[in-house]
């Protein structure tokens, strides 16, 4: 799991003033940079977790996220944004003839509470000066026009102690978890961060072929040597269906674990508001790096699956054989999001073990260890009750 904390160098400036009073937020660094001064003491404002608003810590004063009225979240055209892109990718080529559009880069950021730098390494766009806290964005990457707006951003409703109690519960529920990790539970360095989400919208029109078999018993032998087997029957199938797919998820990082984000879902996207910086301030946040055209090709082989599983349903019977299925993709939409989550990254004897809770409905998603006793325990007693069971029905 990658650490979100930005590295940093430090230049002191003599008697550092804080930013003038006015406004929820505003640029800095010739417009690099975005900083969220309080209107009545010029103090740096945080967004606070649980209220959807924002909150000074030195005077108190709170203000509302800075939402337009006339803005609201739609779906984009897929196909049509995939062209745009392939048409600026060939306008934007690098010394070797590839494109380089996928990462961010690295940036310096200087810091107007208290004159340090902050290095922005690679995704890393919403931070916090690691010497005065004050909250810091780069201003340049969610609006640069070579990369993909976000559409909407869902605030976090969970505070980092309930995120603390969901994962306690979720040790407490891991039976073959050795006794030493349930009682000391899983402990380490614990961070709230947006990360970066495509969702796809996709009508398909699905044909298929298969065999179905339905499975019988029939009695050979004579004798001792009579018995009952079981046999399988195979008939042809075949058929057509509709089936439309809204908002399929696909982790748009590299660096996270997407086996354990889809874990995390189902995600009430109807809770997510227009992209608004104000909802970062004092968050770390990351930006895609998985561009647009294979975060849909991961989105696809989602859909396949779903239709796949939903075809042999169709065939029905005990077993299925599917020989063929075509698909047709149409009605291609998609939208940029950035969602709440708690990341943890706890040791257990000398092994680093990721968890990841969901920020909205506190679902916690995380490898842990194992206890090969309990699960030997499990085998011997569950091959006991089955000795037990075949002794019985012999009898």
């Amino acid at each position: 799991m990658s650490d979100p904390t930005p590295i940093t160098t430090f230049e002191p400036e003599p008697e550092p003033e804080r930013p003038a009073a006015g406004g929820s937020s505003r640029v800095i660094n010739d417009g690099q940079a975005r900083v969220f001064p309080c209107s009545q003491c010029g103090a740096d404002l945080e967004f606070r977790i649980g209220h959807q608003e924002l909150k000074c810590p030195f005077c108190g004063h709170i203000e509302q996220l800075e939402i337009p009225a006339d803005v609201a979240i739609e779906e984009q055209d897929l196909d049509a944004m995939l062209a745009r892109l392939q048409e600026q990718h060939a306008d934007i080529e690098t010394a070797e003839g590839e494109v380089n559009s996928a990462t961010v880069g690295d940036q310096e950021v200087h810091c107007d509470g208290c004159g340090a730098n902050v290095l922005f390494v690679g995704t890393l766009t919403s931070s916090r000066c690691p010497y005065c806290g004050s909250p810091i964005q780069r201003n340049d990457v969610h609006k640069s026009a070579a990369r993909i707006p976000v559409d909407g951003v869902l605030p976090f409703f969970i505070v980092r102690e309930k995120a603390a109690s969901c994962i306690e519960q979720w040790v407490q529920s891991r039976w073959f978890a050795p006794n030493d990790f349930k009682k000391l539970g899983a402990k380490g360095k614990f961070e709230g961060v947006y990360l970066p989400y495509f969702t796809f919208d996709a009508m398909t029109f699905n044909r298929y072929q298969g065999e179905r078999g339905d499975r019988y018993t029939v009695t050979v032998g004579t004798g001792k040597d009579r018995r009952t087997e079981t046999r399988t029957r195979w008939s042809y199938a075949s058929g057509q269906f509709q089936r439309f797919f809204d908002d399929v998820l696909i982790l748009a990082i590299r660096s996270q674990r997407h086996d354990l984000a889809q874990h995390l879902e189902p995600w009430p996207l109807e809770k997510c508001v227009p992209f608004t910086p104000d909802a970062m301030a004092g968050i770390f946040a990351r930006t895609y790096d998985i561009p647009l055209d294979q975060s849909f090709e991961l989105g696809q082989q989602r859909m396949r699956q779903a239709l796949m599983a939903e075809t042999r349903q169709r065939i029905g019977g005990d077993e299925q054989r599917v020989h063929e299925l075509k698909t047709q993709f149409t009605a291609l939409t998609f939208k940029h999001l950035l969602l709440p989550v708690w990341l943890l990254a706890y040791r257990y004897r000398d092994k680093t073990y990721p968890v990841m809770v969901n920020a909205v409905t506190g679902e916690v998603s995380g490898d842990r260890p194992y206890s090969w006793i309990k699960i030997t325990l499990a085998i011997l007693a569950a091959a006991a009750a089955a000795l037990t069971l075949f002794a019985l029905t012999q009898k």
